[in-house]
């Protein structure tokens, strides 16, 4: 009986993991977005596409580059991937496992500036439709202020006279971050402050043709304000996580929060607290703004797949109007990458949204080619920034320490 017993657990665990014949599959690393696929989007799908199943199998994030390639080299992908921007797609590419979605229904629903994160280097392939964007900029908590008395800051100057009012009053934290995951030092601080001293898109492009350098004064410039930015952090920072930083924020014990878009739907969720954004400071008033407006996720077909009809199917209907606005305005803090005229109904979404109307928009610096997956640069960004917020790297170092490693493996490329 126990034999009996085991056999029977053990066909129930095989049986949950089987997808039928003729079902699609969605690989993806957005394991949070798990229950708006299966009870939104898959359902909006069906209404009009009653015949198609659909699987929404997600990998943690963590996982998830490794885990799909291993996938993909024994066949055993799902048909439709979720795609990261740049390197890491182009490789896939690279390697025959998406299809060409050139001319492809839903396609005509992108302007070129959303589809250049999935193309290849010559711009004449691309591999996977552009599904949406994050913004970076600063939340900041609406009581705080009142109680102070600040104005939101609209320059450098203007954002380091508040974070000192907060500093001097001895309450609150000024600024709610952390270096201990890395990786915020760059996403939401240098590279979202960064663009209005370089210059967003001009700057990024000198870097990868070569006319700039990272040791060059306005990319100095961008580290030796992030350096005054590290004087108004927690003295604990540097043992403080992402987490820790959002905890901090919400319990309304900071003024101001270094943020991307997808933060907004976590804080969304906290009772009583009153907050609000704006965006990266600008140098001096008057002059141009520049936003990090980063394209995050796309979508492709995995070339071995054995339902590319239904694949396509899905994929004109993830360039459409409807999956625009649902997935706008349900995966908050995400915003679409197509043409498409968008009513955004969160407020703080909104807003950013709107920055893209009066700012230029930017990618992360490190995102296209400096990113090489063998020179693992990425990494370094992320070290030297922490060092630079914790004090503990002058910034001019800093940015020859970046330079050089960078110099090691680089060729400037053509833009």
């Amino acid at each position: 009986m126990r034999l009996i017993s085991l056999f029977l657990c053990l066909s129930a665990l095989v049986t949950a993991h089987v997808v039928h014949a003729g079902t699609l599959v969605i690989e993806s690393w957005r394991a949070d977005d798990k229950l708006l696929w299966e009870t939104v989007l898959i359902p909006a799908f069906n209404k009009k596409h009653p015949g198609i199943e659909i699987k929404f199998l997600p990998t943690a994030p963590t996982d998830y580059d490794a885990a799909l390639l291993s996938r993909l080299k024994s066949g055993r992908a799902g048909d439709l991937i979720a795609c990261r921007p740049f390197d890491a797609s182009l490789a896939l590419f690279r390697q025959g496992f998406l299809e060409k979605l050139d001319n492809k229904p839903g396609m005509e629903n992108f302007p070129a500036s959303a589809l250049f994160a999935w193309q290849s280097d010559d711009d004449k392939s691309t591999f996977c439709m552009p599904i949406a964007s994050v913004i970076h900029g600063f939340l900041y908590n609406k009581r705080i202020f009142k109680k102070l008395n600040l104005q939101i800051p609209r320059t450098d100057a203007e954002l380091i006279s508040v974070l000192d009012a907060v500093k001097k009053h001895r309450t609150y934290v000024p600024l709610a971050l952390g270096t201990a995951d890395q990786w915020e030092a760059t996403q939401t601080v240098l590279t979202s402050i960064g663009p209005n001293f370089w210059h967003g898109e001009t700057g990024r492009k000198a870097l990868i043709s070569g006319k700039a350098k990272f040791s060059d004064k306005e990319f100095i410039a961008a580290l030796e304000y992030e350096a005054k930015l590290g004087t108004y952090l927690n003295p604990t920072a540097s043992t403080q996580t992402y987490s820790d930083s959002q905890h901090l924020f919400a319990l309304g014990q900071a003024a101001i929060y270094p943020m991307g878009s997808w933060d907004i739907s976590y804080f969304n969720q906290v009772s009583g607290l009153e907050f609000g954004v704006f965006a990266p400071p600008v140098r001096k008033l008057g002059e141009p703004c520049y936003i990090l407006d980063h394209m995050d996720i796309g979508i492709g077909i995995n070339r071995k797949s054995k339902n590319k009809e239904d694949a396509l199917q899905f994929l004109e209907w993830i360039g459409s109007q409807e999956f625009a606005d649902i997935y706008t305005n349900r995966a908050t803090g995400f915003f679409s990458l197509s043409n498409h005229l968008i009513a955004v109904r969160d407020p703080i979404s909104r807003q950013m949204m709107e920055w893209r109307s009066s700012c230029e928009s930017t990618i992360r610096i490190d995102a296209q080619i400096l990113n090489s997956a063998q020179a693992k640069w990425q990494k370094e960004l992320w070290s030297v920034n922490a060092q630079v917020l914790n004090g503990t790297i002058r910034p001019r170092d800093a940015a020859l320490k970046i330079h050089n490693a960078y110099l090691t493996w680089f060729k400037p490329h053509s833009q």
